[in-house]
């Protein structure tokens, strides 16, 4: 037997009103098609690598030996130290108008994962992964945005998440997967892992899917079609939750029902890569008024249509190459869950009519790396210098009580900046989720509180995101980016002030013809020091600052501080 031990991450997925999920396209070509067709295998020296982008110093996971069962332990253990401007928030009205802030300073942060594989020969693998320990150390804890998975509302550094348990058998004809797994496709706005390397943040938790999945090659083992189906009980992603653990206060039962059939077709070749990928997904969770017997049902019936694709080039002359990718999607069907939607003939508390769902997202990135190093393997080349330009839309909704929800929300993993995605709007729509909650509709639950936090994601928002990252030396990252946001159409507080009387404000209160969201700067340093062939030592610290627009003044005009965001990293990975 022969063990192993190397480095992994999570999965993450969301999107506003619906999070389906596919598979992950580049593990389940290396399981079902030559590691030559795989883009993220080992290429030949001279052609494009993505970690000569990104670098995390990860080493690749060990392949199965045809002749002999093996066993592979990987694993890594990250903490965190984050220092923060004291983010202004509206204040519970009723039970706490004094907090007009976040509340939080500064924390210490975990996570230890743990990632087992046995391979019985190349006839099948059990693949397992575990978040040991998760959760918040020391520091300062948040106030009044429970209404959000990982609120970091207390001390608990000892969480522990069983994350995957799958069997995987390949065969002639494709891979089959069947257990608690998740996924990947294109650049992971709708579905993410959480494994992908992102310039600035951390990835998420990310989605747990309880999933049967088949992938094959149609045109041969080494052909460039791979077509893959699966059927989903999801378990938990950022737009369900199958226990109900997801926010605070829920009663026992009170979970998602969330069931999803997914198909994908990619065309992969050496240069690239196009693919569409297309789901349905029927949810639904029981909800009970906390002071009479009144319930209704949220439901949720969707559609997804996603298109995504990436090319890469050499740039005439050697030593530097051009790459790109893009994904653009849509989403239709129908939903009760929808913040401050019609009000029922019955009154609150009784079940809601649906409405329509038409949102629509999309990001592109181009960039150009130059390449340095020598030598006969792939991996004595590194990237030198990184150029790169992220933009994306995603549409708002600037009126949630006309009958169509419009609000596209990217996944949280799918990092865009520190501050305005991340931080300053994630806890702005946690705070006016965990008010709804507590005091507008204490008494007879509102359909749709749950899916006003945006959790980090980009919504309702057009970005310009430019990078830049230099490795004087292949182990050292000096990096920065910038982050230029407007909203696509008002942003608008369903539960806000101005509710009673019908009008709607912003998160602030103010004037929610404002879309400007406002500037942000990023810089960072990265170190990865080998320590031998068996583990490698992660440091980093990372700063942003965030100057906002006028779509964050209040209701009198002031306008909202100046937010500044501070990251001190320290990794040790196997």
């Amino acid at each position: 037997m022969r063990f192993a031990f190397a480095s992994s991450a999570t999965l993450a997925f969301a999107v506003g009103l619906v999070s389906p999920a596919a598979a992950q396209p580049a593990e389940i070509a290396s399981a079902s098609a030559d590691a030559s067709a795989d883009r993220s295998a080992p290429s030949a020296a001279g052609d494009f690598e993505e970690r000569l982008v990104l670098d995390t110093g990860r080493a690749p996971l060990p392949p199965p030996d045809p002749d002999r069962t093996t066993f592979s332990l990987q694993g890594e253990y990250q903490l965190r130290y984050r220092a923060m401007t004291d983010l202004r928030l509206r204040a519970p009205p009723l039970s706490d108008p004094g907090a007009t802030t976040l509340g939080q300073h500064q924390y210490i942060a975990h996570w230890l994962r743990l990632s087992p594989r046995l391979h019985l020969a190349d006839k099948a693998s059990i693949v397992a992964q575990i978040d040991v320990v998760r959760g918040l150390i020391a520091g300062d804890t948040t106030r009044h945005v429970e209404q959000v998975r990982d609120a970091r509302a207390e001390l608990s550094w000892y969480e522990v998440h069983p994350r995957h348990l799958y069997l995987e058998v390949p065969s002639s004809v494709g891979v089959f997967r069947v257990g608690q797994q998740g996924a990947h496709w294109g650049m992971g706005l709708l579905v993410n892992d959480g494994e992908r390397a992102t310039l600035f943040g951390d990835p998420e938790r990310g989605s747990l899917m309880e999933r049967v999945l088949f992938a094959a090659t149609p045109m041969g083992r080494s052909g460039p079609l791979l077509v893959t189906v699966a059927a989903d009980l999801v378990f938990e992603d950022s737009a369900a939750d199958l226990l109900g653990n997801d926010v605070e206060g829920q009663d026992e039962g009170e979970g998602d029902r969330a069931l999803q059939a997914v198909i994908s077709a990619l065309w992969r070749a050496r240069r690239g890569e196009i693919g569409a990928y297309g789901a349905l997904r029927r949810q639904t969770r029981e909800r009970r008024a906390k002071t009479s017997l009144a319930q209704f049902t949220e439901t949720l019936t969707a559609a997804v249509l996603d298109v995504a694709g990436k090319f890469d080039a050499p740039v005439p002359g050697g030593g530097a190459h051009v790459y790109g990718e893009l994904e653009a999607a849509a989403i239709f069907g129908s939903t009760s869950f929808v913040p401050s939607g019609p009000t029922p003939p019955s009154g609150p508390g009784a079940q809601r009519a649906p409405v329509a769902v038409r949102s629509i997202g999309g990001a592109a990135t181009l960039g150009a790396v130059h390449v340095a190093g020598r030598g006969p393997r792939p991996a004595d080349r590194f990237g030198r210098v990184v150029t790169e330009i992220e933009a994306g839309y995603a549409s708002g909704d600037d009126d949630p009580r006309d009958g169509v929800a419009r609000r596209f929300t990217f996944d949280p993993s799918h990092n865009v900046g520190l501050l305005l995605f991340d931080h300053v709007l994630a806890w702005k729509t946690a705070r006016a989720a965990t008010i709804a909650e507590r005091e507008l509709f204490a008494a007879s639950p509102e359909p749709g509180i749950r899916w006003l936090p945006s959790k980090g994601g980009v919504f309702g928002a057009a970005y310009v995101n430019p990078r830049m990252l230099v490795r004087p030396a292949r182990w050292l990252d000096l990096k920065a980016g910038a982050v230029i946001a407007e909203t696509t159409a008002d942003l608008v507080d369903p539960y806000g002030p101005g509710r009673a009387g019908g009008g709607l404000s912003t998160y602030d209160g103010g004037d929610r013809r404002r879309h400007d969201l406002g500037v942000e700067l990023d810089i960072g340093v990265d170190a990865r020091i080998a320590m031998g062939r068996l583990v490698t030592i992660q440091l980093g610290t990372e700063a942003g600052a965030f100057f906002p627009g006028g779509a964050f003044d209040d209701a009198a005009g002031a306008e909202l501080p100046d937010q500044y965001l501070l990251t001190l990293k320290l990794g040790v990975i196997h």
